[in-house]
């Protein structure tokens, strides 16, 4: 496993946005107030280091993103205790098994999904007596990896607005695209905005980290649906752990 020290990892901005964050009593709490720092910084397009021909190589810059290491750095930073915890749980946030290869890397959000609830670190949401859609896809959108089939669940588009009524700060929203060969094209993280809902995420289009209106995001993008994935905050208490579920709230 790689444990060279990451690219673009700047400490002393990490102390800061550490201490920024803990004095926050919940997890939905600290990503709130650590996904609002971004705000601004400007849009990165394939901002990993690694390929089918290329060392993978572990990057936590802070300086820029796209929609995915938005989401990995702010969680990575809501859930750790130092600078190096912070790396430790980029790092399995984003790999399988926090394994630093190409061929590692959730490079589809399916996988990065399942791998992360297998691992503890969030939790999908359903609404009760509310339907989910299956899409069978045939994943072919990264090249090197060989086509898979994949069946992705989700809220259709047109029951989202009964969604909203259970959405927390800090959950996680991914959008399950219509093209047949590819899962998700976007992901973002709930914040309340007043009697609103919004959505900060990393937008090609608007060129950097935004806050949109989740009602705006719906009405300008096509999709299948939308998967939701809540983080869970582990609490240690007398050198134990436990998990509370429902603590991103």
């Amino acid at each position: 496993m790689n444990r060279a020290q990451p690219r673009g990892l700047n400490r002393r901005r990490v102390e800061y946005l550490l201490s920024r964050a803990q004095r926050e009593p919940s997890l939905g709490s600290r990503i709130d107030v650590l996904s609002q720092q971004f705000l601004g910084r400007p849009y990165k397009s394939n901002p990993l280091i690694g390929s089918i021909d290329t060392d993978e190589v572990l990057v936590a810059s802070l300086d820029a993103f796209d929609c995915v290491t938005y989401i990995e750095t702010v969680l990575a930073l809501a859930r750790a205790h130092s600078v190096d915890d912070f790396v430790a749980r980029l790092r399995k946030l984003r790999y399988d098994r926090g394994i630093v290869k190409w061929e590692r890397r959730n490079h589809y959000m399916t996988d990065w999904i399942s791998n992360n609830v297998r691992d503890g670190i969030v939790t999908r949401i359903s609404v009760p007596h509310l339907p989910t859609r299956a899409k069978d896809r045939i994943l072919t959108m990264i090249a090197g990896l060989p086509p898979r089939r994949a069946r992705v669940r989700c809220v259709p588009k047109s029951a989202v607005r009964q969604v909203k009524l259970h959405l927390r700060d800090g959950d996680l929203l991914f959008f399950v695209s219509t093209r047949k060969n590819l899962d998700v094209f976007h992901a973002g993280i709930v914040v309340h905005d007043g009697d609103r809902i919004a959505m900060r995420h990393a937008s090609r289009s608007k060129g950097g980290v935004v806050q949109q209106d989740l009602d705006e995001f719906l009405a300008q993008n096509r999709m299948a649906g939308v998967i939701v994935a809540r983080p869970i905050d582990t609490v240690r208490r007398t050198g134990a752990s436990r998990v509370r579920v429902a603590a991103a709230g």
